[in-house]
């Protein structure tokens, strides 16, 4: 991807104070023995959880928790809301109403009053490479604009966090701003791919059901066990090489390498069906934070920040079960601060 250099970062990350250690989940209780064991061996700790704060009633907890993390990023870069030219929302995937706009309510809360204002999502994990891939697209086709805050909130959408057969749900905001004059990455190229064919192999079915009654269903295992795993190695080493190939790189050369936080499990498939190492800040914050979905990759960003060297390149690899997948190749900036 060629046209004017955009910088994203520092990400801001808010996570709700209440905390609760994966052995004092509620559900191990009535979990098989076969499945408690394999929740504690997903290599996760703990969970950080978003309770409304008292007299609230039932908050729509995605915006609030993106609404917080958006106004940190906007004052770590001493930005006033009100120059903000755009902001892209990663929408929820449980919103607290159908029909009303999450985008807007958050664009309310932090007094973007000029931003043109957009939602993406329903691409699971990767909404937020297809976020940053428009808010990028954005800067580039408007040459008067400068800044584009791309949010999000993560929330587990049932009462149940344990997500079988792969991962514990964390809550979390997240967002980070591009612009046009500097951050903690420099934003190189990007590429996005899906397969419809697993567009409904996980779900929860709402409709008539009361939402404590609602359960994350995995439709049909082995195809995710077996048929989407070999699927996902395919087309995202094909993403991958296709991606580093024209900037003369291999994952070899890469000064940083990074993946989404599903489990401790997940980043070994990930490393041997790819011939990489990941760097140890997944691994951390898997333990830490569990999976954050959207989030995990800007949160493994900022981590790695302070290991990468001046001018470093880092690729970001994500994937989703709905099934997509994308590769974000980035340079660490010298200064790492918006300018």
């Amino acid at each position: 991807m060629t046209g004017e250099p955009v910088w994203l970062g520092p990400v801001s990350l808010h996570l709700p104070p209440d905390v609760v250690a994966v052995r004092d989940l509620p559900e191990l209780a009535d979990l098989a023995p076969g499945s408690r064991d394999h929740l504690l061996s997903l290599g996760i700790d703990r969970v950080h959880r978003f309770r409304p704060a008292p007299g609230d009633g039932t908050p729509d907890g995605e915006v609030e928790l993106a609404t917080v993390a958006a106004a940190d990023a906007l004052a770590r870069a001493g930005l006033p809301a009100a120059e903000l030219d755009a902001l892209v929302l990663v929408q929820g995937r449980a919103p607290r109403y159908l029909l009303s706009s999450q985008v807007t309510r958050v664009q309310e809360r932090i007094g973007a009053t000029r931003a043109t204002v957009l939602s993406v999502g329903d691409l699971g994990c990767v909404s937020v490479s297809a976020a940053l891939e428009v808010g990028v697209a954005m800067l580039r086709g408007r040459p008067a604009w400068r800044h584009v805050l791309v949010a999000m909130g993560s929330l587990a959408a049932t009462p149940r966090r344990y997500r079988p057969p792969m991962t514990v749900l964390g809550d979390a905001g997240a967002a980070v701003l591009l612009n046009r004059s500097g951050g903690r990455y420099r934003w190189v190229d990007h590429a996005l791919r899906t397969d419809g064919r697993y567009a409904d192999l996980f779900r929860i079915d709402y409709r008539d059901v009361p939402a404590d009654r609602w359960r994350e269903v995995c439709t049909d295992e082995p195809a995710y066990s077996f048929r989407l795993a070999l699927e996902s190695r395919r087309r995202l080493g094909t993403l991958t090489t296709e991606l580093l190939d024209a900037y003369g790189l291999t994952t070899g050369k890469l000064d940083g390498l990074l993946m989404q936080n599903l489990s401790r499990g997940s980043l070994a498939f990930w490393q041997e069906a790819l011939d990489v190492r990941f760097s140890d800040v997944c691994a951390r914050n898997l333990a830490r934070y569990g999976h954050l979905g959207p989030i995990d990759v800007l949160a493994n960003l900022e981590a790695a920040a302070p290991e990468l060297p001046p001018d470093g390149h880092v690729l970001v690899m994500n994937s989703s079960p709905v099934a997509a997948w994308s590769g974000t190749l980035l340079v660490r900036d010298r200064d790492g601060d918006p300018r």
